[in-house]
């Protein structure tokens, strides 16, 4: 079965950098509404990632947000329907606070609560609140996580936990009441320790690539190393939906949305990668060529965007999609309407 959900807005700018956008501004109404239109709709989860700085530029990207399972809870106690997935950092977040925070969330949302579980991400956002420990590695980061969620699956099924790891040491450890069922996990290292971590610990892993190929060699690689394992993973990948009642607008609306990339902004994030050179000239042209949209796309009218999404599904095999939108309640609108069904069908 594939899944359909919406990476809510919950950093101003959402996800396309450019100032020429319908304004987002990650607060809560724009949140509340998008989750209630998903619901409405008939997608299957809405999540909200962790994020703690921006990245600057004329539109001050994700400069602005909210903290996801304080949002989500929220969120959580006004559906009923919809699967809600927060994130957490574990160099961030104790596992034990970690543990707590998302039974709680499972309990508020009657049984629908996932992890997305951040093993680190960038520097800037962390050390800034003395959050970052330098001696960590890309790769000990990730030993690191690997910990955290050992004990946080035990936290939610053992009535006491110990645990003697090279970063966490437990003693007699309590976490009461447990979640009402396993909360979902999903991760999305696309190192090559990040995607084992992802496999051998989650649910789920959220998967990309510059092109459809490159997506559909993570979601072959993924399934692959599941099946070694003797498990299953599910495989998920993020996509911006421009919709219009014509190709030919929808085209149009996304060249304005190219027209006014934050070339700033996109320094900002690439810097945060540390993928800038020193070169000035050269630092925009990266900016240039990294674009605006920071995911896949579909773009046009709803039928084409419908077979564009069919398409790139069944290429890529992967099992869901997390849309997300430069007008958050027209789009979600639309795809319910006019894309979902279709995809239902195609799929069932």
């Amino acid at each position: 079965m594939k899944e359909f959900g919406v990476f809510l807005p919950v950093a101003n700018g959402g996800w396309i950098v450019s100032n020429t956008t319908p304004l987002l501004d990650g607060g809560w109404p724009q949140n509340r509404d998008a989750a209630l239109a998903a619901e409405a709709e008939g997608f299957d989860f809405v999540m909200a990632m962790g994020k703690w700085r921006g990245f600057g530029g004329d539109t001050d990207h994700w400069g602005h947000s909210l903290e996801a399972v304080t949002l989500l809870a929220g969120i959580a106690a006004i559906t009923s329907k919809v699967k809600v997935w927060a994130t957490l950092h574990a160099i961030l977040h104790n596992p034990a606070v970690a543990a707590k925070m998302i039974a709680t969330l499972d309990h508020v949302s009657g049984g629908r609560a996932g992890l997305n579980i951040v093993a680190g991400a960038f520097r800037g956002e962390f050390e800034q609140m003395d959050a970052w420990d330098a001696a960590l590695s890309h790769d000990a980061r990730y030993d690191l996580t690997e910990e955290w969620t050992a004990i946080v699956k035990k936290l939610w099924s053992q009535p006491r936990t110990d645990f003697d790891g090279r970063y966490f040491q437990f003693q007699d450890c309590v976490s009461e009441p447990k979640p009402l069922h396993a909360p979902f996990l999903i991760c999305a290292g696309m190192s090559s320790r990040g995607f084992d971590f992802s496999v051998r610990e989650c649910d789920g892993c959220f998967i990309g690539g510059a092109t459809q190929e490159e997506t559909r060699a993570a979601s072959l690689r993924a399934k692959t190393l599941a099946a070694s394992l003797g498990k299953t993973i599910r495989t998920y990948c993020m996509m911006t939906v421009i919709t219009a009642p014509t190709d030919a607008e929808a085209e149009a609306k996304a060249d304005r949305y190219r027209d006014g990339l934050d070339e700033g902004a996109v320094l900002g994030m690439l810097e945060s990668y540390g993928a800038l050179s020193k070169e000035v000239g050269g630092n925009a042209m990266t900016a240039r060529a990294k674009g605006a949209f920071m995911t896949q796309t579909a773009i046009g009218s709803p039928a084409t965007c419908a077979a564009q999404i069919e398409s790139f599904l069944r290429h890529c095999e992967i099992d869901g999609l997390m849309f997300v939108y430069d007008d958050y309640l027209e789009g979600l609108r639309v795809t319910g309407r006019d894309i979902l069904p279709h995809l239902r069908k195609a799929f069932a």
